[in-house]
């Protein structure tokens, strides 16, 4: 069940009546929910469930919900499962055949990608970057070659060496990075990757960073979609954006990486 990111108005209607109505809520942090609860005037039995417990908790959950109490899983903040824990328990709970029911609500991805100015057609969202030293850089390396925006997640403690990491092999890439999203502090701060580091002096509250689409990638196909025409077809292309012939003959050769006068050759002698 998905809980506010930092605004407490943002909960649901229908996550109040179910906190309401449950037996018990496992918490990834039963202290941060409290405040949640104490807030909505809810006072419930609560199980801490978070990474380093979800094995064992995970049981103690399944065995609750066999002996037919209801349960709500929330994180300290947003949507369970996405780069919080759950998958364990909802994965058990789907071979033991208990119905999960997700209540949707507050995301941080989703809420800084809708501010952020980037393409949001089509994203991949990658969550925290891996620390294995070999596994990050083929991250690194997927999202350099990424021809749709990117999201990742991190922590204020390693957001300048992921900044570090992302200029050495995205350069002048530009990306946004969120924080403290639905609080007062809210901001968004966008450029390049070198911009962007400028403009942090200390990194402070959880970031979102939004990272923008390979448009060389872009470009490239687009060049190599244009070069599988024909000449004639390639010449109605760019007469149908309102080119003149002298700019006509220069886009092609361009294009196709060849001088304006074999294009011209070309078409004089057809």
């Amino acid at each position: 069940m998905a809980t506010p990111i930092g605004n407490l108005e943002d909960i649901t209607l229908r996550a109040i009546r179910t906190l309401q109505e449950v037996d018990i809520i496992a918490a990834e942090d039963t202290r941060h929910t409290l405040k949640l609860l104490n807030h909505l005037q809810i006072t419930k039995p609560m199980i801490s469930y978070h990474r380093h417990n979800e094995e064992v908790k995970t049981e103690e959950i399944i065995n609750k919900l066999l002996e037919g109490k209801h349960i709500a899983l929330v994180s300290d903040a947003g949507t369970p499962v996405i780069s919080d824990p759950g998958e364990e328990v909802v994965k058990r709970a789907l071979e033991e055949e208990i119905t999960v029911i997700p209540i949707p609500g507050p995301c941080a991805l989703i809420t800084a990608l809708i501010a952020s100015g980037m393409d949001a057609k089509e994203f991949t969202f990658l969550g925290f970057l891996p620390l294995n030293k070999k596994n990050r850089k083929g991250k690194l390396e997927e999202i350099k070659k990424q021809e749709h925006t990117t999201i990742l997640y991190e922590a204020p403690h390693k957001l300048l060496q992921t900044l570090n990491e992302l200029q050495e092999i995205l350069e002048n890439r530009k990306l946004v990075l969120a924080r403290e999203l639905t609080k007062i502090h809210e901001e968004y701060v966008e450029g390049t990757v070198e911009e962007v580091k400028n403009k942090i002096q200390t990194p402070k509250g959880e970031y979102v960073i939004i990272i923008e689409k390979n448009q060389t990638t872009e470009a490239q196909k687009q060049k190599d979609q244009r070069n599988a025409l024909t000449l004639e077809e390639h010449y109605k292309y760019y007469e149908n954006q309102g080119l003149d012939k002298k700019e006509i003959m220069k886009q092609i050769a361009k294009d196709r990486n060849v001088s304006k006068n074999e294009i011209y050759q070309q078409f004089i002698g057809k």
